[in-house]
This record gives C-alpha cells, sequence and structure tokens, in this order.
C-alpha cells in the first residue's frame, strides 16, 4: 500500500499546533521553493538550503542561487526565513553517480543524487539542532516522491534528525508553484540541472524540432 505522503504532513502540523519547530528545507531551485514557503512559513521556522552540486555550469549553479535569495526576500512570508547556500562541490556529484552517466533520467542516476544532496541537508540540519529536515523535490511531477521520502528519512536517520514527510506536488502545488512563479518573474529552467539532464533535454528538443520539419 502506497504512503499518503501528504497526509503524514498534515498529522504532524496538526501536531504541532501553535509551535514553530525548525526546519532546514533543502531546494533545488526558487520556483520549486515558491510554493513549499508559502505553505510552511506559518508552521516552521525555515532555512532554506540551496545544495545542488549537481548543477552545470558553475553559472547557472549561481544563477538558481540568487533566484533563490532574491524569492525570500520578495515573498511575504508568514515567519521570517533565513538563506545558507551551500558549497558548489560538482566533484561529489561526479563520483556519487560514477557508472550511472548513461541511466536515463528518473532512474538510478537520479536517486544517487537525491541521496547526496540529502545526506549533506541532513548533516547540516543534525549539526544545526533543527527539529526537521526535508525538501522541495518533491512538488515535481517529474520526481517519485516515494524515492525522495525513502531516502530522505534514511539520510536523517543515519544524521539522527527528523525527516518531514512531503508530497508537495498534492493539492495543485505545482499549479500553485507556477503561478507563483510568473508573479515574481522567476526564472525557470527546463533541465533539471546536471550536463546528463540537459544532454537529454536538448536531444528532446531537437527530436521536436525534425518531427516538425517532417
Amino acid at each position: 500500500m502506497n504512503e499518503n505522503y501528504q497526509k503524514e504532513l498534515e498529522k504532524i502540523l496538526e501536531k504541532n499546533g501553535e509551535k514553530l519547530p525548525t526546519l532546514l528545507l533543502h531546494s533545488c531551485c526558487a520556483p520549486c521553493s515558491s510554493r513549499v514557503l508559502e505553505y510552511l512559513s506559518g508552521h516552521f521556522r525555515i532555512t532554506v538550503f540551496y545544495y545542488n552540486p549537481n548543477i552545470s555550469p558553475r553559472e547557472e549553479f549561481e544563477k538558481r542561487a540568487q533566484e533563490q535569495i532574491r524569492l525570500i526576500g520578495e515573498m511575504p512570508l508568514k515567519n521570517p526565513v533565513r538563506v545558507l547556500v551551500g558549497p558548489y562541490e560538482p566533484e561529489r556529484f561526479y563520483q556519487a553517480v560514477k557508472g550511472l552517466e548513461r541511466i536515463p533520467e528518473g532512474g538510478e542516476r537520479c536517486f544517487a543524487c537525491f541521496r547526496l544532496r540529502l545526506s549533506e541537508a541532513a548533516r547540516v540540519a543534525a549539526e544545526g539542532g533543527f527539529d526537521y529536515v526535508t525538501t522541495t523535490l518533491t512538488i515535481s511531477p517529474m520526481k517519485s516522491a516515494r524515492m525522495l521520502n525513502e531516502i530522505g528519512r534514511e539520510c536523517a536517520g543515519k544524521a539522527g534528525v527528523l525527516w518531514l514527510p512531503s508530497d508537495f506536488k498534492k493539492k495543485d502545488g505545482y499549479r500553485r508553484s507556477i503561478e507563483l512563479s510568473r508573479e515574481y518573474g522567476l526564472y525557470r529552467q527546463d533541465y533539471c540541472g546536471c550536463v546528463f539532464s540537459k544532454k537529454e533535454r536538448e536531444e528532446q528538443k531537437r527530436r521536436i524540432v525534425q518531427k516538425n520539419e517532417m
């Protein structure tokens, strides 16, 4: 039986009531974080952790980081939100996915990437004494909420911090993130971030162009 991560999250929010636990929120980009911040900022004291060594090239990494900072500065959130930009460590990503380079998007290479980013988020959360840790990644309809929550729980458990279950795409979460992205004029990239996803996206575009020319 599949777990309902949204209901699990709602139970935690109800249990916490008026309390404001601390949450380290791993974010992949500003667009994905927009709805999550709107939703959770009334329930937690949030620190956004932008740690994405998979993103290539460095200019793309920095552009997304700056958009994350800008969004938090402009959004009228219910409680103040801090931003922590992690180091750009592409060598860690390439080491994590070594041997998986040819695996299609959405497979084991992505799972290894999730584990790298979420293990670092869990480590930072534990060292910082946060009550919970989670990620914005579950808002994407292209990513498996089940895998993200399983990997997140594993990483959080090893680090000694609580994992906050989520499936942020539920309740029109993804649609709302698109609306907020338009409202704030956010930069929305058309590939996940790594060189492999970019190559796949460019190949998809090439095939579409060829098909339209036939």
